[in-house]
């Protein structure tokens, strides 16, 4: 079977998924904090279709198996971020960052803007992970795939700490203004050739598999990871590369309108520094 057909899939519910996540979150800032938790709520059933199609995907290793624990892993991991991106589930550090504190401070305050997110993604994998093992799963590639997620994201987490050249903003909500404070703009930074190497060799690891696999759902399966790894890769040279990747979903966000009802506790001030967004 073409290898192709799922990795276009991958490419296409990895741009539309996060545009709609951005439109939702960007829609939700137009209207205050309400907006903001109703948006979570009305998530929800994504949320249950994620965990539902996890474990039907389990013991089945045909091609729909494949897909379905793909979507299924992207569907929680949506949810997850739609919850961070509206300040829900962020951390309890709400602040900028004050200036001329000490490197270990700087990471500690930079870990509370995001500490119950970080905790609900490592809680969600080890349990993806710990049901895999227990049931013996035939079909193991949701939870490969929310760990590609995850350690892709972390990673970019890790990068915009240590510092980036290119910072990209535009499409950060209101409700985490406070976290450009926390990145720094630089060149270079030890961690870059490291989260480019890495992610190179999972997205070559994959690779060997899907030529190695000798079922239609294995081969789907590795071409859908070897795909979100590959988009992983590419978000990462987008914070060195001077290319407008911001593009991708310019043209679906609605402009940051207040409406007349929001209060000074509804909107937070905006942040100022252009530059890029990491996608889904």
């Amino acid at each position: 079977m073409s290898v192709w057909t799922p990795a276009l899939f991958a490419l296409f519910l990895w741009w539309f998924s996060t545009g709609a996540i951005l439109w939702v979150v960007k829609s939700a800032d137009r209207s205050g904090l309400t907006a903001r938790k109703r948006a979570v709520i009305w998530g929800l059933p994504f949320l249950g279709f994620g965990c539902l199609g996890f474990w039907l995907s389990l013991q089945d290793s045909s091609v729909f198996g494949a897909y379905l624990g793909f979507v299924a892993a992207l569907a929680i991991w949506g949810w997850i971020e739609l919850a961070f991106l509206t300040g829900i589930i962020t951390g309890p550090n709400h602040h900028e960052l004050p200036k001329g504190i000490a490197e270990w401070e700087r990471f500690i305050r930079a870990w509370g803007t995001l500490a119950y997110h970080e905790m609900l993604l490592v809680a969600t994998l080890i349990a993806m992970v710990l049901i895999d093992w227990n049931l013996g799963a035939e079909n193991k590639f949701a939870t490969w795939t929310f760990a590609v997620l995850f350690f892709a994201r972390l990673s970019a987490k890790l990068n915009l700490f240590f510092g980036v050249p290119k910072i990209n903003i535009d499409f950060l909500p209101q409700a985490l203004a406070h976290l450009p404070s926390h990145f720094r703009h630089r060149v270079m930074n030890w961690f870059f050739p490291v989260s480019i190497t890495a992610l190179t060799f999972a997205a070559a690891c994959w690779l060997e598999r899907l030529y190695a696999a000798e079922t239609a759902g294995a081969v789907t399966g590795f071409a859908l990871l070897t795909a979100i790894t590959v988009l992983a890769l590419f978000e990462h040279w987008m914070m060195v590369l001077p290319i407008p990747d911001e593009r991708l979903w310019r043209w679906m966000i609605p402009t940051d309108t207040p409406k007349p009802h929001q209060t000074k506790n509804d909107v937070l001030p905006t942040a100022k520094i252009k530059g890029g967004h990491h996608g889904l």
